[in-house]
């Protein structure tokens, strides 16, 4: 369970964290480059070192781990003087995804996807970013490491990023998150195959509670995704000076991104709303087929039973009760009415 929304009477740009305590340790992994050198540290956040030095040549990057321990992220909002709204969405992991331009820097917030195929549950984990031309601030709410594919490219030198500033960094950054969509929507996606195949081949009730499950993830997965295509076009489209126009065209690129994501979403509720009318369809089409059967059979013993109940009533001049062959003859009868109407409900294409 995580903790409420939001502290009642709370002083605004108050830094609350609001989930809940992933794990004890927080700390904070830094990262200088340019395109000749990096230097790499793992700084001791609980003791309250200082930061180095920011040099206006090369990009900083630090990542924090961690968002319960908000004495932290007040440190860094002094050391970084952070605006104190920043620190308050920074900590608030109901925040939805957003870009904001502040005087000295733009401040986004996104949401790192996870899916779990035991539980066929979507997970989610916030993420913000703050940045200036010469440093770039990150808070992930676990200390697993979100960005490590961007991570690796630094360190090994591969790629543009290690010759571009901030602005391409944070681009890096939130693409690593939003590549990471796309294998959430491919494990959703065998999932949907796996229940067309099973609805086609058997019908089972519990299929219901599945796609129903599915739904609500996906719809988890809109919550996360429609404001994200938002932020970044106005990431985008932004003024501010710190992004440069040799990074607009892959901010681009991933603003498409966003909108496919958005688009395959919707295409999966789409086919989802679409098993779950074909279950409907075929349950009450096996309900049909099972009363018409018991239909059948009912139509067949109606005329049985009048015969049946006409010789067994309590009266003595019924002349056929006397005959020698008379039994026999009401059993010809009987299946000779039972053939009938076999062969008119075959005609009929009832069975």
């Amino acid at each position: 369970m995580t903790k409420k929304r939001k502290k009642t009477g709370a002083i605004p740009g108050s830094v609350i964290y609001t989930g809940d305590k992933k794990g004890d340790q927080v700390f904070t992994h830094f990262l200088q480059y340019d395109a000749k050198k990096l230097t790499e540290k793992k700084l001791d956040s609980h003791a309250g070192v200082e930061f180095i030095e920011e040099d206006s040549t090369k990009v900083d990057w630090y990542d924090v781990r961690g968002m319960h321990d908000t004495k932290l992220i007040e440190f860094l909002g002094k050391t970084f003087h952070l605006h104190p709204i920043v620190l308050e969405n920074a900590v608030d992991i109901h925040q939805r995804p957003k870009f904001e331009e502040y005087s000295s820097g733009n401040f986004i917030i996104i949401k790192a996807l996870s899916f779990d195929k035991e539980t066929k549950t979507v997970s989610k984990e916030h993420i913000a970013l703050y940045f200036t031309k010469s440093f770039l601030v990150t808070f992930q709410e676990t200390s697993s490491d979100v960005f490590e594919g961007v991570r690796t490219r630094i360190n090994s030198g591969k790629g543009r990023i290690r010759e571009r500033g901030t602005d391409y960094l944070a681009f890096a950054l939130i693409d690593e998150v939003v590549d990471h969509y796309f294998d959430v929507l491919d494990q959703i996606e065998e999932l949907i195959e796996g229940l067309e195949d099973s609805i086609s081949t058997s019908l089972e009730l519990n299929r219901k509670g599945e796609i129903h499950s599915l739904k609500k993830e996906l719809l988890s997965l809109r919550k996360a995704i429609a404001p994200l295509r938002e932020a970044i076009g106005r990431f985008y489209k932004t003024d501010s000076n710190i992004v440069q126009d040799n990074s607009r065209i892959f901010i681009r690129d991933l603003y498409e991104h966003t909108i496919q994501i958005m688009d395959t979403v919707e295409s999966y509720r789409d086919v989802l709303n679409g098993l779950q009318d074909l279950l409907i369809t075929e349950v009450s089409f096996k309900m049909n087929k099972i009363m018409q059967l018991l239909t059948l059979i009912s139509v067949i013993f109606i005329p049985l039973t009048f015969l049946a109940g006409i010789y067994g009533m309590n009266f003595d001049n019924i002349p056929e009760l006397h005959h020698q062959y008379g039994y026999q003859i009401l059993l010809i009868v009987m299946a000779i009415i039972v053939m009938v109407l076999l062969i008119i409900f075959r005609r009929k294409k009832w069975l």
